[in-house]
This record gives C-alpha cells, structure tokens and sequence, in this order.
C-alpha cells in the first residue's frame, strides 16, 4: 500500500484524503510519505520547505494544469516525480468557451447592458471558421462540443498531430496563415516563454473584422493594450475573456466599457465543479502509483507543463 500524505490543511484536503483512501493509499505524515497531494493552489510557497524536509517522498500531486507558480521548484529538483490537474478541468473550461463563443457571436455584450431595443447584430456559429490555439485536453472536449456547430476547425500547436473533430492541424508556425481565415480564435494553450503575448497587436490585425477572441487560457497569452486598441477601433467584432492581464481585471480597466467584451471572473471552472474532479484524478493517480503503472497528468519539466 502506497503512503501518501495530503497537505496543507485547507479546505480541499477532507476531499483528497477521501480520494486516497478510494485509490488504496494509506493516509501518512509527509516523513514517512511517498506522494504527496498539494491541495492548496495558493500556497505553492509552503511546498518547498515540505519537500526539503521530507526528503522521502518520490512523487508530488500538483492540484491545477497551470504550474507557472511550482515551475521553478520543479526545475530545482527534476528527479521527483511530478503530475498536474492536467486535463482534470477540460470538459467545464471547454463547455465556458462554447458560452462564451456563442454570447459573443449573438451580441450578449451588447444586449445585456442595452436600456432600450436595440438594433439586430449578431452572426451564427454554424459553419463557422474556428482556430484554437492548444492541443490539449481543453481543445479535445471542445471539438465534439463544436461538432453540430458544422465549424470548420483548425487547430494550432506545436506537436502536429491529427485530432478528431479538427479538420486540419498545424504547427505554431502557420498561426498567421491561419488567423486572417478565422471567425473564432479560441484560446486554449499553457503559458510557457514562447506563448507568452502570442496575441499582440500583429496577430489582431490579421484577424477579419467581424473575428472574436475566445480566451479560457492565461491572461498572459495577449497583450491587454493592444488588445483594447483593437476593441476601441473595431478592428476585430470582439473579445471574451475568462482569464486577463492584469487578473483581478481592476476597476475602471477600459476592458469593462466595451460592449463588444464579455468578461467572467476565470469561472471556466470554479471550485466547487474542479473538487470533485480533482478527487477522480488523484483516486486514479494513487491507483496507478500502488499498482506501478505511469502516472496521469505528468508534468514536462522543460516544456513548462
């Protein structure tokens, strides 16, 4: 029987010490531990003393897909074995992205803050032109989500692979060949150095003008001024954003005054639908740590993620 321990104390662990116990671990102290689940996302700064001090534990359970905040202690120590909530939060972020695909196209933006009736405007996602940037498990639950849609999809990323439901895949390199064909440009990749600002003022102006801005990712990925630029002169028909830079947005950011950009507080998924996810994932992790078999959600050190 694996010895796991689950730390810090928060409001998660109850759930995670359930879901090693439903994997066939033994529930320990981090001195005698093997593995270790992370439960609490906001404090990646308690993690490095734990492990300096329990040198014993082999593998660590990080709580998110998005590492950015463990990234340096993982490079510090390459020889554990580390996994991540990697695709745990796929099927809600993608199911967001399709809301916020459609409230886009059919003007929620303007409607919703509209006094009076207002003029039509709107266009359909059906037969749509969609590129989504990411090949992950965000980008897998989204393509049968937009499958009765009849989009023509294109997805871009690094590892140039077939993907159902896409009908074509490319490398990074042919983003701008691909954005002045797009209706929908949905955002659905890890920060990493080289996606960082990948939508900047050039990708925006070859977009068409009636394309939208589908960001479920890291704020991070577009440059929040170019950004405004493009929706104050209308060069693109617009932005919705579960995620932004800076995050909280603050008050007054001229992000909010724009009809044309919906913005939800990074709600793709919330705690309460991700806990119980979260707990199938370790329940399987922990199953496949007794029985010797590779773990899921393992984190590539170098690629950052």
């Amino acid at each position: 029987m694996a010895k796991i321990a689950v730390e810090p104390e928060c409001s998660r662990r109850e759930a995670l010490v359930a879901a090693v116990r439903a994997g066939g671990g033994q529930l320990v102290d981090p001195d005698v531990a093997e593995g270790l689940i992370w439960a609490e996302p906001a404090r990646a700064d308690l993690l490095p003393p734990m492990l300096d001090a329990n040198p014993n534990i082999q593998w660590v359970q990080l709580p998110y897909a998005g590492i950015e905040p463990f990234l340096d202690m993982l490079r510090a120590r390459p020889s554990l074995n580390w996994t991540c909530g990697k695709g745990v939060y796929a099927a809600p972020v993608a199911e967001h992205a399709l809301m916020l695909a459609l409230a886009g196209f059919r003007g929620l933006g303007t409607f919703a803050r509209a006094k009076k009736w207002l003029t039509p405007e709107g266009q359909n996602l059906l037969d749509a032109k969609v590129t989504i940037l990411g090949g992950g498990g965000i980008t897998e639950e989204l393509l049968p989500l937009l499958s009765p849609f009849r989009c023509d999809v294109t997805v871009v990323r690094n590892q140039v692979l077939p993907m159902e439901g896409a009908n074509q895949v490319v490398g990074s390199h042919h983003l701008h060949d691909v954005l002045p064909n797009t209706d929908l440009l949905v955002l659905a990749l890890a920060l990493t150095p080289e996606t960082l600002g990948i939508i900047a003022e050039n990708e925006l102006s070859l977009l068409p003008k009636n394309a939208w801005v589908i960001n479920v990712a890291r704020g991070r990925h577009i440059v929040t001024s170019d950004l405004v630029d493009a929706l104050q002169s209308g060069s693109i028909g617009g932005a919705a954003l579960d995620v932004t830079d800076p995050e909280p947005l603050p008050d007054g950011h001229a992000l909010w005054s724009f009809d044309n950009c919906i913005i939800t507080p990074h709600i793709g998924n919330t705690p309460e639908m991700g806990l119980p996810l979260l707990a199938e994932r370790v329940t399987a992790n922990v199953r496949r740590y007794v029985a010797g078999l590779p773990l899921l959600g393992p984190v590539d050190v170098a690629l950052g993620y």
